[in-house]
């Protein structure tokens, strides 16, 4: 969704869900598309709040879409910045957003692959704006805290592909991911603090 956009009505999905921190807004937030039609068959997951239209001792009639299953107290301050990062996205442009970070990671791959005994995985046509890499022998646990030391926070563990991991033959990878709001200066960390680490473990 942050990276390419979609048509969620043209694809002729039944429902797409996404999260809010993918599209730099806050966490804990999301959204679920689903056609209208499913969604009216399907019984509220839970109750309470505006889901009920209202109830009797005889029966409980369910509010219409989308009350019906939103149960409680909706996540409003979520909801808000939710919907100023979707403006943010639509006002920045995804298709510019999507070339920014195209650009990024051509220069990442670049400049790390100069880092002596650094491992990619992974070499994709397309490349999402983020790279898995290994550095020598050492496991990213040991790894990620160095880098944090200078400035440059990467994931570090099996991001939950554990099933890909095996097949690397890896039990982990470190994980530097790229936005909107990385410039080519915070490669240049990057590859500082990999250098750093080289030294630390050598």
């Amino acid at each position: 969704m942050p990276h390419l956009g979609f048509d969620v009505a043209a694809s002729g999905a039944d429902f797409y869900a996404f999260s809010g921190h993918k599209m730099y807004g806050p966490t804990g937030i999301g959204v679920l598309w689903g056609r209208r039609a499913l969604l009216e068959e399907m019984p509220p997951w839970q109750g309470g709040g505006d889901m009920i239209l209202s109830v009797t001792f005889d029966k409980t009639v369910y509010n219409a879409l989308p009350y019906k299953l939103e149960a409680g107290t909706p996540h409003i301050s979520g909801a808000i910045g939710l919907g100023a990062a979707v403006d943010w996205m639509q006002a920045t442009g995804v298709e510019a957003i999507a070339a920014h970070e195209r650009a990024l990671v051509a220069y990442a791959v670049e400049a790390l692959a100069a880092v002596p005994d650094l491992r990619f995985f992974g070499t994709p046509r397309e490349r999402a704006a983020a790279i898995w890499f290994l550095l020598g022998e050492v496991h990213p646990h040991d790894l990620a805290p160095i880098l944090d030391r200078h400035g440059v926070a990467v994931r570090a563990g099996h991001h939950c592909a554990q099933p890909l991991m095996r097949r690397f033959g890896v039990a982990a990878t470190a994980r530097a991911s790229f936005a909107a709001y990385n410039t080519t200066a915070d490669v240049d960390a990057l590859v500082r603090a990999l250098h750093a680490a080289r030294e630390v473990f050598a």
